[in-house]
């Protein structure tokens, strides 16, 4: 049975190019990175080049850039840590980010909220792009941060990151942006746009798991949330994982530099495939198709159908979809990016998230558009009757 792999917002497989220059990591330059002889300087060298690369491909410089174990983790740092050196600055202080943003934010703002801080969340419109005049009124409340992402994980909906990122320059308020579904696929350049802190991660890229990064801008002063040795200045304590750095740099640099004419080729086929299913399954809604989107995500609900016999049902028939954020626990669960946008509990429930990566092909959207319609048409058809 042919497979059609349709989930790269939840994570992509590894590239040749990035394997090949971690396995030297993996192996044979084995050393610490904090190790003064030769096979920990060795690997410090590595590991400083992988972080100059990694500046070099979002226009930072190398040490605003902090490597981290993952997206989450760097969105962690990028809330927690802002709020807890405010809080010890002058007592608890509010935090704000956009009622659709990954729950790695969405959690952390909340964790913050429990120990005493407000909790700011700005709301969006039907197409999930935040409200400026939500951003405009949190903002006279002096949050300590603000963290929009730039697009959305789960609908691909882009997010007015530039205006945003003004207003709160002007106001003298950190501005966060997760960036982890836009890098390689829109331009991401934190010397164009003002962003103070940006989370990337390297597995929705082509690299592997288990490494992200926080770039802080220098002069932005965070609390760590872990404690132990001075690694990554001070603000992420523990061994680096060179090996995966290193991943992430070759990934980040391919990325990038494949963007414009990768992103051309990915939202034509993200718009050949909403057409086929627009068309065969009477009734389908895009989400968010009417604001800007990421190139590769595709959100729709079906009515009639419940997402998870659709899920089911397609990985039988060997495609890979999604309900939309794969961090839950595995399972199914309504989406709040969509209750944010004002979607009823029956569109919740009938959506299903199809997203495009660097080996989808025109044979794979026309085979996948086909299998998609057939099977939705057979769900919806024994749920009337």
């Amino acid at each position: 049975m042919r497979t059609i792999y349709l989930d790269h917002a939840a994570t992509t497989p590894v590239r040749p190019e990035v394997l090949a220059a971690m396995e030297p990591y993996a192996a044979e330059r084995f050393g610490n990175p904090s190790s003064v002889h030769r096979w920990g300087q060795q690997a410090r060298t590595a590991l400083e080049e992988a972080r100059e690369r990694l500046a070099a491909a979002v226009g930072a410089a190398r040490r605003e850039i902090v490597f981290t174990g993952s997206g989450t983790e760097a969105d962690n740092l990028a809330v927690l840590g802002r709020w807890l050196h405010a809080r010890r600055a002058g007592g608890p202080v509010a935090v704000a980010c956009s009622a659709v943003e990954h729950k790695a934010v969405l959690a952390a703002v909340r964790a913050a909220e429990r120990e005493g801080a407000e909790a700011l969340i700005l709301a969006v419109d039907e197409e999930g792009r935040t409200d400026l005049g939500a951003v405009e009124e949190a903002l006279r409340s002096r949050p300590c941060v603000v963290s929009v992402m730039w697009g959305n994980n789960e609908t691909g909906v882009l997010q007015p990151v530039e205006e945003i990122a003004a207003l709160c320059r002007e106001a003298g308020v950190v501005f966060h942006s997760d960036a982890v579904q836009a890098l390689g696929r829109v331009p991401v350049r934190v010397d164009r746009v003002p962003c103070d802190l940006l989370t990337v991660s390297a597995h929705k890229i082509g690299g592997p798991k288990g490494i992200g990064a926080l770039y802080v801008r220098s002069g932005v002063d965070l609390e760590p949330l872990l404690h132990g040795g001075g690694q990554e200045a001070g603000l992420r304590p523990g061994t680096q994982n060179v090996a995966a750095a290193v991943g992430f740099a070759v990934a980040a640099e391919l990325a990038v530099r494949e963007q414009e004419a990768e992103a051309q080729r990915l939202a034509a086929l993200r718009d050949r495939l909403e057409k086929a299913l627009v068309d065969g399954l009477p009734g389908t809604v895009v989400n968010g198709g009417g604001a800007p989107r990421l190139p590769h995500i595709l959100n729709v609900s079906v009515p009639g159908v419940d997402q998870e016999s659709v899920l089911f049902a397609l990985d039988l028939e060997g495609v890979a979809a999604s309900s939309g954020s794969a961090c839950t626990s595995g399972g199914v669960e309504l989406s709040h990016v969509l209750t944010a946008m004002g979607r009823t509990a029956d569109a919740r429930t009938a959506s299903v998230r199809l997203s495009l990566g660097r080996t989808t092909t025109s044979a794979d959207i026309d085979e996948a558009a086909r299998t998609i319609v057939d099977v939705l048409a057979r769900i919806r058809a024994a749920a009337e009757g």
